[in-house]
């Protein structure tokens, strides 16, 4: 089969398989990217419900479409109108008929997202890449900042276990809100200093934390943060070293074992 001219995505044998044009052969072989059993990536255009303040951040709320919400931890790229490259967005929480996602408006794409008006039209592709595993016994939730985001999702779908979120300021804290029952910690405190070692930690925010987290819980499942072009393991901008080897986060993460 001779690839096209422009990347395009085919199906075989339950796989979602990207392809390239020739000059890019050599990378074909990387970007076979649901497994089987994994949700079906689809790219939709949806609609705006609304947008609402979580403290310094947005919960951008719509209509879920024809998407399928995939597993905690996973991500959807959202394109934002006007802008040339879509923003990597973990899913915060899935109503029914909604996805909904939390947002920083830290720089133009993501204060475009926030900008969304009822009604407006947005395009999102996934989910992508590889959630949480659900399947532990004594499960912590642990969040940093923005890194909480997909926390709420993932706590609905293990009934709501305990879980410790660390902020920078009592602002930024106001997004514990989403998580009722949280514990919340304010900088200088450390979710590290609250947290205990004895239970499956599930974790998710600044590399800093995480890598202190790994240092103290090897089983932990720590959901990693980089900047994304494609989402598909196209182009590598999402490649990071971690634990001394290069990892794509869009297509190997963001979740990943601590060991």
């Amino acid at each position: 089969m001779v690839p096209p001219v422009a990347p395009s995505f085919v199906l075989r044998e339950s796989r979602l398989v990207v392809w390239l044009p020739a000059r890019k052969a050599r990378l074909r072989r990387h970007f076979a990217v649901i497994p089987r059993g994994q949700p079906m990536l689809r790219r939709v255009s949806v609609t705006v419900i609304a947008t609402e303040a979580v403290g310094p951040y947005t919960l951008l709320r719509v209509r879920r479409g024809g998407l399928d919400p995939g597993r905690p931890g996973q991500f959807f790229m959202l394109e934002a109108p006007g802008r040339l490259l879509p923003r990597p967005m973990s899913l915060c929480l899935a109503p029914p008929g909604e996805l909904a996602f939390l947002i920083d408006p830290v720089g133009p794409g993501t204060r475009t997202l926030c900008a969304l008006v009822h009604e407006d039209a947005l395009t999102v592709l996934g989910p992508l890449g590889n959630g949480f595993r659900l399947d532990v016994e004594r499960p912590l939730l642990v969040g940093g900042g923005i890194g909480i985001a997909p926390l709420p999702y993932l706590s609905e779908s293990l009934s709501r276990p305990p879980a410790i979120l660390g902020f920078r300021s009592a602002r930024h804290a106001e997004a514990a809100e989403l998580m009722p029952h949280a514990e919340v910690v304010i900088d200088p405190v450390l979710v590290t200093d609250a947290m205990p070692c004895d239970r499956d930690v599930l974790a998710c925010g600044p590399e800093p934390m995480l890598e202190a987290i790994r240092r103290l819980c090897t089983s932990a499942q720590l959901a990693w943060e980089a900047p994304m072009a494609c989402g598909y393991g196209a182009c590598y901008g999402c490649a990071v070293e971690i634990g001394g080897e290069l990892r794509r986060l869009c297509v190997e993460g963001p979740v990943l074992d601590a060991a």
